[in-house]
């Protein structure tokens, strides 16, 4: 990279720290002007879309079945804490385990498929787990797993009060955004990115296309049953609506309105459909139609997503291309070197 492309870099780095670093104070204070209860729902969905838009906006598969990683891992969370009595940490470990394994064996049956091939393998797989979970004795059929227990953290912080919990929730997606943002910006993720753009190109490389997919897809799996573990938690219950394929649309939703491929639009578009969830309540069945209007703009209006048209605007990259004058400068200093080189010739 030539000094000219490091600093036309610079100002977006800088920009994108200092919008990182804003939104976590906004997030730490969020608390004091919003109910905590819905906060942690918004952030329990944005880290199941993140963990959604690992895969389909950095490997370019659309799943249709994660809500069978983030449902299970709920049941098991909420079982290994109420009737195990596992201590909280390795409830949440336990759900995320079970979810990587079937994010695994999922994966191993699905990835050599691709479109709608993949999609509606990983629909059956997501309806399996359902009616799993509707017929098994310890999951509680249609009631659920009911007042599970939040306990203590390390068995000294009290998840019972509203505050902690938050602080909690709020580390928990941290870490999990953390990851996916270490994930795509190493070599492995730069590989996802080469699959997703030309698979046969990737794999003449010498690159195991399939290996890393399956990587891919067992990490989303794990981040979606993270978040499915602390969804149990926060509103101490586990039930069918957590595995139901509408569950699995609703990821597909916030991740499209938020922005496919962008690091922040998933995490827009969950805060987005769970406000309107969340203050359109008592439109009822109304509220399908609203969201179903809003997708609509957004697909019409938006066709990036939310972030991704305005990202660009808000990182001051507006630009597509550097000025004329920089682009004299480097056309010189190429000029010179050529004029160098024949010298020396």
């Amino acid at each position: 990279m030539t000094a000219l492309a490091r600093r036309h870099a610079r100002p977006g780095s800088t920009a994108v720290w200092l919008w990182t670093a804003g939104l976590i104070a906004l997030a730490v204070a969020a608390p004091f002007f919003f109910y905590p209860v819905f906060l942690m729902k918004a952030l329990c969905m944005a880290l199941f879309a993140c963990a959604f838009n690992l895969l389909l906006g950095y490997v370019g598969l659309l799943s249709f079945g994660h809500a069978a990683f983030f449902g299970t891992a709920s049941y098991i969370t909420a079982h290994a804490v109420k009737v195990w009595g596992l201590p909280t940490e390795l409830g949440i470990l336990a759900g995320v385990a079970v979810a990587a394994a079937l994010g695994l064996v999922l994966g191993y049956l699905a990835i050599r498929r691709q479109g709608i091939y993949f999609a509606m393998i990983t629909l059956a797989f997501a309806q399996m787990v359902f009616f799993f979970c509707l017929q098994a004795k310890f999951t509680g059929g249609e009631d659920g797993i009911q007042a599970v227990p939040r306990g203590y953290l390390l068995g000294i912080i009290d998840l019972n009060q509203p505050l902690t919990m938050y602080y909690f929730v709020l580390a928990v997606f941290l870490f999990g955004f953390a990851v996916i943002m270490r994930a795509i910006n190493s070599p492995f993720g730069q590989v996802l990115k080469a699959i997703r753009e030309n698979e046969p190109r990737a794999v003449s490389l010498g690159y195991r296309a399939e290996h890393y997919k399956l990587l891919a897809f067992i990490l989303s799996a794990a981040l979606a049953g993270l978040a499915g573990s602390t969804k149990a938690l926060v509103f101490q219950f586990a039930s069918l609506t957590d595995v139901d394929w509408t569950m699995s649309g609703e990821v597909v939703l916030m991740t499209l309105i938020g922005g496919i491929g962008t690091i922040l639009g998933p995490v827009i578009g969950a805060f987005l459909l769970t406000t309107m969830e969340n203050y359109l309540a008592q439109a009822g069945s109304w509220v399908t139609i609203i969201e179903g209007a809003i997708f609509v703009i957004c697909v019409l209006t938006f066709r990036e997503g939310i972030v991704g048209v305005i990202a660009p605007y808000v990182m001051g990259r507006t630009r597509a291309a550097p000025p004329p004058e920089e682009v004299e400068v480097e056309a010189a200093q190429l000029e010179k070197l050529r004029e160098a080189a024949g010298e020396g010739d």
